[in-house]
C-alpha cells in the first residue's frame, strides 16, 4: 500500500470491534459500535501552522464520527485531520 497523507492527515487502520461482552453473548453486526481506537499507517508532514505530532505505529482514540472511511487493498481504513484524534495510548 503506497498512501501518503497531505499536510496534517493521518492515515488510520481502526482496531476491530469486539464480537463477544464478557457475559459470552454474541453481538450481531447490526448491534456493533463502530470503534473509536486505531492504529496510525501513515502521517502527513503537517502544516505551517500545524506541526505534526502524531507518528506511524502510535496507537490513538478518535471521535465516533471522525475521518472518511476510504477502502485500500480491502481494508477499511481511515483519513482524518490530527485535530480529530483526541488522545495517543500509551
Amino acid at each position: 500500500m503506497n498512501v501518503k497523507p497531505l499536510a496534517d492527515r493521518v492515515l488510520v487502520r481502526p482496531v476491530a470491534a469486539e464480537t463477544t461482552t464478557a457475559a459470552g453473548i454474541i453481538i450481531p453486526d447490526s448491534a456493533k459500535e463502530k470503534p473509536l481506537r486505531g492504529e496510525v499507517l501513515a502521517v502527513g508532514n503537517g502544516t505551517k501552522d500545524e506541526q505534526m505530532v502524531l507518528k506511524q505505529g502510535d496507537q490513538i482514540l478518535y471521535g465516533k464520527y471522525a475521518g472518511t472511511e476510504i477502502e485500500i487493498d480491502n481494508e477499511k481504513l481511515l483519513i482524518m485531520r490530527q485535530s480529530d484524534v483526541l488522545a495517543v495510548v500509551c
